[in-house]
């Protein structure tokens, strides 16, 4: 295929991202094809800091557990804990194992020092309190809204004591059951204190909403905000509980759906406040119908971002990321047919091209799809490149 992609290239820069963009969105999209590259992480960090010196920036949030991201926010944005704690117990899926991580998170605090609150950097986790083989116990979401209103409110206003509240979540482990992934029988989410928990939960935000106009001289925007995350992680998990438990077809598709309705609830919450850049997975961010084999099923659902492009149009932006190898991994050079394999051949370790301008110049049939060695790399789908308004494209990988 001859191809010349030379002209659409551009250095990895944030000002050579902004102007490939209609406008300055609220929120970019930083996508990466695989997990657990200290290199692709590399490159966010590089970015965010740009986008902090040169646009205007002040939040990033990644695909790590919304209430342990709280942890790290506090340390970056008033110094609370040691890096070691942070880096412990603010991450979720291993991601505080990770040196690219640490670095970020230092720097960040080192930033927000002698800043003015407005002025200071945030950070947040954006998933949901969820691993793959199951959700977390509804507890700390549940019980942190209940203290938030139970502070503000007029008690005989609450569903529920905290006693009360305390019984019906029973013991932590009885929710995150590994087995129940595979087993609806062995979840609790379906039983009748759930059930009763999914009630509580909708009238304690519904609650918190009608206290919208309350005075604000003894809650913070912070405080405010977070019990709003608390609202939305108690009903994504009571939700997900729920349908861990189903025993119909749909019941994979309901649970992929409801973990990209997290996502994205998380980050247009974050957007209402600033400019954010965003980092996860393309397949969570992308804007076409995400899908992936369960079980020996093809499940579709959409995903975060296209969840959010069509809440905020321009006002969202996705940046696909493609990497050429990742020989630690067994991923060697991409054939030269390939999307991955046209860009191989330019003369760039790390640059970023106009996906619309790529995709035109290739025209159609596109390319063939890459297939990849290792399970935990996703190639490029060329019939997706349009639909990003920029290819981030770094060529070799450095062993994860």
């Amino acid at each position: 295929m001859a191809t010349d992609l030379t002209d659409t290239a551009r250095a990895l820069e944030a000002a050579a991202v902004m102007k490939l963009l209609a406008r300055r969105p609220r929120l970019l999209a930083l996508g990466e094809p695989t997990h657990g590259e200290d290199t692709l992480l590399d490159v966010r960090n590089e970015l965010f800091r740009q986008l902090v010196e040169e646009e205007g920036y002040r939040t990033i949030a990644i695909e790590s557990d919304c209430l342990a991201g709280l942890v790290v926010d506090d340390h970056v944005a008033f110094g609370a804990g040691t890096l070691d704690d942070v880096m412990e117990r603010g991450f979720s899926h291993g991601l505080g194992a990770s040196a690219a991580n640490r670095e970020l998170v230092r720097w960040m605090r080192e930033f927000n020092e002698g800043r003015t609150v407005d002025d200071r950097l945030r950070f947040a986790g954006f998933d949901g309190p969820l691993e793959i083989t199951g959700g977390a116990s509804p507890r700390q979401a549940l019980t942190a809204l209940h203290a938030h209103l139970a502070a503000r409110v007029d008690p005989d206003l609450l569903p529920c004591t905290a006693e009360q509240l305390d019984r019906l979540l029973g013991a932590d482990d009885r929710w995150p059951d590994p087995a129940a992934m595979r087993d609806p029988s062995r979840s609790v989410g379906r039983t009748p204190e759930a059930r009763e928990l999914r009630l509580i939960a909708d009238d304690l935000v519904a609650l918190l909403d009608e206290q919208t106009p309350h005075p604000t001289a003894t809650t913070s925007r912070d405080e405010r905000d977070r019990a709003r995350l608390y609202g939305r992680a108690a009903v994504g998990l009571l939700r997900y509980h729920h349908w861990t438990a189903d025993t119909s077809p749909g019941r994979m598709t309901r649970l992929v759906g409801l973990r990209g309705r997290m996502l994205a609830d998380n980050l247009l919450a974050l957007a209402e406040r600033g400019p954010v850049l965003a980092h996860a997975h393309n397949a969570h961010l992308q804007r076409e119908e995400s899908s992936m084999r369960l079980a020996g099923r093809k499940v579709r659902w959409w995903s975060a971002g296209a969840l959010a492009n069509a809440r905020l149009g321009e006002e969202y932006a996705f940046l696909a990321t493609a990497v050429g190898t990742i020989r630690g991994r067994g991923v060697d050079a991409p054939a030269p047919d390939t999307v991955e394999g046209l860009l191989y051949a330019l003369p760039h370790d790390r640059c970023v091209v106009e996906a619309p301008r790529l995709a035109a110049a290739l025209g159609d049939p596109r390319p063939t799809p890459r297939v990849s060695p290792w399970f935990g790399y996703a190639p490029l789908d060329p019939a997706h490149l349009a639909g990003a308004d920029a290819l981030v494209y770094v060529r070799d990988l450095e062993e994860g």
